[in-house]
Formats: structure tokens, C-alpha cells, sequence
């Protein structure tokens, strides 16, 4: 169990244990019972008279005392002479105990009890903080349905090894991460990325493990180990997360150290100067006192209580946070760069204008340059195949890397090949117009003649501009760093509405960018490939666009999104941003506490029981505080056409 107060912080658990409701769990049922019994010596106390009934209340008050104090003086004890750590526990034990020997038996009760309960509390805060992790876990199936020497035979889900064919019926989640080998259905995977709208997958799509099939049956090839696809990646994430600390919680660490050992020698000079210079009853009972009102209880769990929720939720709609250090630097962003190519874009080009000569027609000219592009595999070959339905076939087809492609088609010579190679001739202007509007140009010749040009994009994601709108409003500087060249680059980011572009840059010239905007105000950098692993490290977050983004990527980044789709970007900010103020709140208030409660406990004006009621209060309300950060609020993601995330 924790030590809620924050005698320790929390630790990550080896594994997320299946979360008990409150009345089978001992944590909680204990001190419960120590409030029962301190209740009722109360009310034994206040209607009865008597010296039997006074024996019942003290009877009833010292069962209280020991149900409560089992469960933080052993810990305390055990970190005193094994770590040889000073904790909070240890302040309270030593209150208890003192009160016990000045014969405050009744409020050494109270004490005991409303820390037990308090950190009750706070271990079912950081369990309801943790249940998005645990549904996370159990979107995996526990079996499969695995084609086998040609018949489906049922196994373990952690059975499943790559390569394996697994066949999916409507209705069934996925296991494991793969490639569609058969069939064409819709995928339900608005629990792992946040999406609401299904997404159409059919032979050669990526899955993630946790999607539901919704309609159609699938064969799909494993792609990742059942024991270790992106899930269980994303749930070490978290972990990882939940056991790293920000800033703030730092913070509260340095503040409780010297503390801790700070209040006990004041607590020892209360009583040693009071016992001189007045009743050394009252004074000793006054240090006491002291012990238990400096004490910073809400302080040390002030920061994690809220980390962990946060963290926790955003899970929930695909961001997954790497640390607490991370989430906290994620909400003091003030600028962010974003990657071109596979971030803003789809990455995906496809043909987006045909200019023609003469008599020749769009379908003829993108006929002839897919009769030489299909041999070749660049992605600019691609999206011009993908755009003729029945392509015919040429001979003697030479590729020159670089230029272009020629080759034979029904005996005449033909061509394909970049402005820079083939003179556009007559179409000089609509090369210049296609090129100033983020289009990359193929010329396309037959008989060595000029037949048309074809442009060729990338498109922008058409949830780019919101979400640069979104973050302008937010008051979120943008900027776009890409190796592409200058025209296109700056044509891409005047319809995405960001105003600042660094084009033609190499892997080491974005680090470069980053590393001198990361000195001038805090920046993320939003990335997918490998080529911008070096700038992700270099910025104050990184942070790594789809699950199925580059590994170097992921790895670099401090957060990774589970989708492509953009508007989470502004989202994730506003949530880290509420997050910290939320953390900042429980500090202030923690230390007002402190503050407030020294001097009303040196000068008597709050008895033992009174301090401890207002410090236990103080803890419920900053755990009711860190777990808003758990709440989500965030508009409703539909996916447009073509925008589907794996």
C-alpha cells in the first residue's frame, strides 16, 4: 500500500492487479473499522455517563487507535531502520504516540484514523487514476482464431507469433497487430486512437491489436508477437510514465526532506523551551501539535495524484505520455515545429492536376506515363499508377535515376521525366503555376514531343488547418521544418495557415533549428520518420506521431499519439496545460496549510484533534483536485475522407 500523505511516492506496480471494489479491500475496510470504533467511543462518550461507560468509550478508542495506526506505523518503522528515511509516517507515529503517553488516548484515535483513511484514499485516487491503463489491457482477447496447415485452430493470444494467419470475424477484436492478407471490412478503433468514425481497411492495410472488426471477415498476418505488440508497448509507456516524476513532484520532494527533520528539532524546541519557561504539559503536548501541523501530507501527494490521472486520461484518446517530467514540459509549450512529410501531409501523393496539349486527352497522357512508371518504384510512380485503371505496356523501358523514364509504347517512343530534364515547352506556365501550388511536376512526351504534365502531391490532412488554427488560438507559435524544397514547402504551409517555413533541411539541420528554438522559448517538435529522430531529442518534447511511425521516432520522442490525426495536437496541450495548473493549486494549497497551522499550533489555538481533522481535509481536497485532471475535454474527432489512422 502507498503511503498516502505521501510518506513515499507512489511506485509503479510490476503489473496492473485486477482492482478490488472497496468493501473487499483490506486497505480500506481497516480504516473504516478504526472509524467505526472511534464513532462510536464518541457517541458512547457524549450520551453516557459513568465510570463503565468511560472504561466501553476508552476500550472502543483504543481499538480504533491500533486498526488505524497498522497501517502506517510498520511502514514508517521499517523505513526508519532499513533506509534510514525520515517520512511522514514517522511524524505521525511519534504524534500518536506521544498523545498516547500524555493520555490523549481519544485524539491519538482521530489522528490514526483520519491519516489511514486518507491514504485509503489516495490508493483508490491512483487506482480509478489508473483504470484507463488496465481497459487498455484488456482490449486484447484472451484467444484467437489461427489458420493452421490449412484449418482455424483456437490459441492463446500470447501464443500468436509472427507471421501467423489470423482470421477475424465481425464482431471480434484483434490480438495482435498485423497486415490484411484477405478481405475488406470497417475497424472499430476509437478505444486505442480516439476515433469515433470506423476506419476502411482492406488486403495490404495496417491493424492494431484492440481494433474491432465491425463487419466484413479478415485474414490478417500477424506483424508483432501477441506478447508484444503495440498495446503492451503502449501500457509500458504509461507505466514508465507513472514511475518517472516532473518537475513539480521533485519539488515536493525537496520541500518534504528538509522538512520532515526540520519540524521534528522545532517540535523538540517547543517542548525543551516551553518546559523551561512555562508548564512542561502543555508545551510538550503543543510540540506534539506541531508535528502533526507541518507535516506536508498534502504536498507529497499533491503532484502525483494529479500526473497519474492525467497521464491516464490521455491515454484514453491516443496520447500516450512517456513521464511526468513530460507531461508537465508538455504544458508549458509555447511553440511547436512540425514535420512536412507523413505529419502535416498523409504522405501518400496523388495525382492532383493533368495539363495537356493539343488534342491529347488527361486519360492518354496519364496512360502513357503509367506505361514506364509502373516499372519504376518511386512514390511519385505510385500515386501516377494508382490513377490509371487498366495500364498498358511498354517495351525497352530505361530508367535514369534522377531524370525520368523512357520506353516503347504501341512502337513510339515515350517518356516520362522532370521538368528539369524535359523542357515543358508550351506548358512552361502551367509547370510554374502547378509548381508555386505544392505540386511536383512530371512531363510526359511521345516521339519526343511534349504531351502534358501530370502534378503530383502530397496532400495536407484535412484536419491540418483546424489544427493549426487551434493552436494559434491556444496562443501556440507554429512552424514547419521539412527537407522538401522551398516552393512546395511554402505553398503546403500557406494553405495549413503557418506562417514560418525552414525548407531543404537536413536530419541535422531540424535538430540544429530546434536546438536554437528550444533556447529562445519552450518547443515541441512533431515527427514520424527516422530522419527526425535527432530533432525530436532536441526539444523540449518530442513527440512522435502514429503508432506506426518510425521506431527511432518513437523512441526519441517524449510523447507518442496512437493516430495521424492532427487536432489531437492542441488537444494534448490544453490537457497538459490544465494539468499544471491543476498541480500548481495543490501546492499552493499545501503549503498554506503548513503555513497557516505552525503558528495556531505554537500559540495553542488548535488543539491536536482540531489539526489533524483540518490537515486530513486539506488531503481529501487536493486528491479531489488532482483526480479532475482525469476529466476529458475534447471535441469530437470525425475522420475525413482518406484520413485513416492505423
Amino acid at each position: 500500500m502507498s503511503s498516502a500523505c505521501g510518506c513515499d511516492s507512489p511506485e509503479p506496480t510490476e503489473e496492473f492487479e485486477e482492482e478490488l471494489p472497496w468493501w473487499r479491500d483490506w486497505h480500506v475496510l481497516v480504516p473504516i473499522a478504526s472509524g467505526v470504533f472511534f464513532l462510536a467511543g464518541l457517541v458512547l462518550e457524549w450520551s453516557t455517563h459513568g465510570e463503565s461507560a468511560a472504561i466501553v468509550a476508552l476500550v472502543l478508542f483504543w481499538i480504533g487507535l491500533l486498526l488505524g495506526a497498522f497501517t502506517f506505523v510498520p511502514g514508517a518503522l521499517r523505513n526508519l531502520f532499513t533506509k534510514r528515511k525520515l517520512g511522514i509516517g514517522l511524524l505521525m507515529t511519534i504524534s500518536a504516540t506521544g498523545a498516547v503517553i500524555l493520555g490523549y488516548i481519544e485524539e491519538a484515535a482521530a489522528l490514526a484514523f483520519l491519516y489511514s483513511i486518507a491514504e485509503a484514499l489516495e490508493d483508490k485516487a491512483m487506482d480509478r487514476a489508473r483504470s484507463g491503463l488496465r481497459s487498455l489491457l484488456k482490449l486484447v482477447p484472451e484467444t484467437a482464431t489461427v489458420i493452421r496447415d490449412d484449418a482455424p485452430v483456437v490459441v492463446s493470444a500470447a501464443e500468436i507469433k509472427i507471421g501467423d494467419a489470423l482470421r477475424v470475424k465481425p464482431g471480434e477484436r484483434l490480438a495482435t497487430d498485423g497486415v490484411v492478407s484477405q478481405g475488406s471490412s470497417s475497424l472499430d478503433t476509437s478505444a486505442i486512437t480516439g476515433e469515433s468514425i470506423p476506419v476502411e481497411v482492406t488486403v495490404g492495410d495496417q491493424v492494431a491489436a484492440g481494433s474491432i472488426n465491425s463487419s466484413g471477415a479478415l485474414v490478417v498476418t500477424a506483424t508483432a508477437n501477441g506478447t508484444d505488440n503495440s498495446l503492451t508497448t503502449l501500457v509500458s509507456l504509461v507505466e514508465q510514465a507513472q514511475s518517472e516524476r516532473g518537475e513539480r513532484a521533485r519539488l515536493a520532494d525537496r520541500i518534504a526532506r528538509p522538512l520532515v527533520p526540520g519540524v521534528i528539532v522545532l517540535a523538540v524546541l517547543v517542548a525543551v523551551l516551553g518546559a523551561i519557561f512555562g508548564d512542561p504539559e502543555t508545551w510538550i503536548t503543543r510540540a506534539l501539535i506541531v508535528l502533526v501541523a507541518a507535516s506536508p501530507c498534502a504536498m507529497a501527494i499533491a503532484v502525483p495524484v494529479t500526473v497519474v490521472s492525467a497521464i491516464g486520461a490521455a491515454s484514453k484518446f491516443g496520447v500516450i505520455i512517456k513521464s511526468g517530467a513530460a507531461f508537465e514540459r508538455l504544458g508549458s509549450l509555447r511553440r511547436i515545429a512540425v514535420d512536412k512529410t507523413g505529419t502535416l501531409t498523409r504522405n501518400q501523393p496523388v495525382v492532383t492536376q493533368v495539363q495537356t496539349v493539343d488534342d491529347e486527352t488527361r486519360e492518354e497522357v496519364l496512360a502513357v506515363a503509367a506505361a514506364l512508371e509502373q516499372h519504376s518504384t518511386h512514390p511519385l510512380a505510385t500515386a501516377i499508377t494508382a490513377a490509371v485503371p487498366a495500364i498498358p505496356e511498354a517495351a525497352a523501358v530505361n530508367e535514369e535515376p534522377g531524370h525520368g523514364i523512357t520506353g516503347v509504347l504501341d512502337g513510339v517512343q515515350v517518356g516520362v521525366g522532370s521538368p528539369r530534364w524535359i523542357a515543358p515547352g508550351s506548358l512552361a506556365s502551367a509547370v510554374e503555376s502547378m509548381e508555386a501550388s505544392g505540386q511536383t511536376c512530371v512531363m510526359v512526351t511521345r516521339a519526343e514531343q511534349v504531351i502534358g504534365v501530370i502534378g503530383v502531391r502530397d496532400e495536407l490532412r484535412p484536419e491540418a488547418a483546424e489544427a493549426i488554427r487551434d493552436l494559434h488560438n491556444q496562443g501556440i507559435d507554429v512552424v514547419m521544418l521539412t527537407g522538401d524544397n522551398s516552393r512546395t514547402a511554402h505553398a503546403l504551409a500557406s494553405i495549413a495557415g503557418i506562417d514560418t517555413v525552414h525548407a531543404e533541411l537536413r536530419p541535422e539541420d531540424k535538430a540544429r533549428e530546434i536546438a536554437s528554438s528550444v533556447q529562445q522559448v519552450p518547443t515541441g517538435m512533431i515527427g514520424d520518420g527516422i530522419n527526425d529522430a535527432p530533432a525530436l531529442a532536441s526539444a523540449t518534447v518530442g513527440i512522435a506521431m502514429g503508432a506506426t511511425g518510425a521506431d527511432a521516432a518513437i523512441e526519441s520522442a517524449d510523447v507518442a499519439f496512437t493516430g495521424h490525426d492532427l487536432r489531437l495536437i492542441p488537444q494534448a496541450l490544453s490537457h497538459a496545460r490544465r494539468g499544471r495548473a491543476i498541480m500548481n493549486q495543490n501546492i499552493v494549497l499545501s503549503m498554506a496549510i503548513i503555513v497557516v497551522l505552525l503558528p495556531l499550533a505554537i500559540t495553542g489555538v488548535l488543539g491536536l484533534a482540531a489539526v489533524v481533522l483540518v490537515h486530513e481535509v486539506a488531503e481529501v481536497i487536493v486528491i479531489a483536485n488532482g483526480l479532475r485532471a482525469a476529466r476529458i475535454h475534447r471535441k469530437q474527432l470525425t475522420q475525413q475522407p482518406g484520413n485513416v489512422l492505423h
